[in-house]
């Protein structure tokens, strides 16, 4: 079988250009969820993505690091609740690591 250089350049190129911080499940996960809503409570991302609180809060943590969610947090009933949203930036990111996965998953020949 010949090997095709190209294509094997434009496999690397699309592997380089997704974005290390949404490889992880939950972090993706968070993401792609966010993305369809103004905003999602931390019991329901948890609910969703199957996690414990504590794997989750650091996975939103690191999120909220890269300025790629933000959280605004409020009492309902006199319990504290925690709203995450997908900023502007998240939304940029999120768009170039599904477009990469997409040309990494044409490169691909199974």
């Amino acid at each position: 079988m010949l090997e095709q250089p190209d294509q094997h350049q434009q496999t690397r190129s699309s592997l380089e250009a997704l974005d290390p911080l949404l490889q992880h499940r939950s972090r993706l996960g968070a993401c792609v969820l966010l993305s369809t809503s103004d905003a999602l409570s931390f019991s329901r991302l948890k609910e969703l993505l199957g996690e414990t609180d504590g794997n989750l809060g650091a996975q939103l943590r690191k999120l909220e690091d890269a300025q790629y969610v933000a959280v605004k947090k409020e009492f309902i009933a006199r319990k504290p609740v925690s709203w995450y949203s997908l900023t502007p930036a998240g939304q940029q990111a999120l768009r170039a690591h599904l477009a990469a996965m997409e040309a990494v998953i044409r490169g691909a020949s199974v």
